[in-house]
């Protein structure tokens, strides 16, 4: 999946040297979590818009270095990367740099949630199941015959969690009635945590995910 076409190269990127006040001024008009940083021309952080409070207008950028976060991707990450990124830092606004450190752009949250949202997995019909299996015993190919062998095909699969060696494992199934295919998994021993219809999935996705329902607006 590409994300290039979702490069924004119309938000600022300030210099090290500059004054805060541009920064300042910058948070104030938008509603960006961050802002990129460099030092002659090479991407060194962020500055998080929630430690707006303690900048000094008068204050040049670099006198904040303490209050610099450092996450970026390059326009070869993976959407499923940018994605994770975004959420492990509470971002809605992501860098994009090429492989020498200069910034060509930036990914905007709604946008990448947007590509997400139009891939299969969103778009056909058909159920949710959330299955789990011990790290050791449980395999892609083994998940995707088991719904085969139930005439259906694998439309989405993710590992949603990977914790005390047990793997958790999100399917979208290209059948509504999960029943069939429920049953075969338990016969070999995965444990069903979540079996419902498309619809259910995507209203209790934003009832349980605070983050994903503030920009995951479907």
């Amino acid at each position: 999946m590409e994300l290039q076409s979702q490069l924004l190269d119309n938000l600022p990127v300030f210099e090290v040297s500059e004054l805060m006040k541009e920064v300042i001024a910058f948070f104030d008009q938008t509603t960006c979590s961050h802002v990129a940083i460099t030092e002659n021309n090479i991407f060194i952080g962020v500055l998080p818009e929630n430690d707006l409070a303690c900048f000094e207008a008068e204050k040049k950028i670099e006198e904040y270095l303490h209050n610099f976060e450092h996450f970026s991707v390059t326009n070869e990450t993976s959407w499923l990367d940018v994605l994770e990124i975004f959420a492990r830092n509470e971002a809605n606004i992501m860098p994009v740099l090429d492989k020498d450190k200069h910034i060509l752009g930036y990914y905007d949250l709604t946008d990448v949630v947007g590509v997400f949202i139009d891939t299969p997995f969103f778009t056909e019909p058909g159920g949710i199941l959330v299955v789990e299996k011990g790290l050791k015993d449980y395999s892609m190919s083994e998940i995707g015959q088991i719904v085969e062998t139930n005439n259906a095909k694998v439309l989405g699969a993710f590992i949603t969690d990977n914790k005390n060696d047990v793997v958790q494992v999100t399917l979208k199934i290209s059948s509504s009635s999960l029943n069939e295919v429920s049953q075969t998994f338990r016969r070999y021993n995965y444990n069903i945590l979540f079996g419902n219809s498309d619809d259910q999935f995507l209203e209790d996705l934003k009832k349980r995910s605070a983050y994903l329902d503030k920009y995951l607006n479907v």
